[in-house]
């Protein structure tokens, strides 16, 4: 059996009119409100948001080739 649940309504940005990513606010305890993500997650949405901001610069490749060199490449500086 396959259901469908559509998400709740969003502003054009994909966030809920709070300025809450969906997602986000599903993984959030319902007693409490914290978030239920470990602290490497958090640490990655929040990096994730700078960039969609322009506040850091976001890592761009001109081709799958070209990221997965970078990948192999494993340079902890980068």
């Amino acid at each position: 059996m396959i259901t469908f649940t559509p998400l709740a309504k969003t502003a054009d940005d994909g966030l809920d009119f709070e300025g809450e990513c969906p997602i986000c606010a599903a993984h959030r305890d319902p007693v409490t409100g914290e978030e239920l993500f470990n602290a490497e997650t958090v640490a990655a949405i929040r990096e994730g948001r700078a960039m969609m901001r322009g506040e850091i610069p976001a890592i761009r490749f001109s081709s799958f080739e070209e990221m997965l060199e970078d990948l192999e490449r494993d340079d902890p500086d980068d």
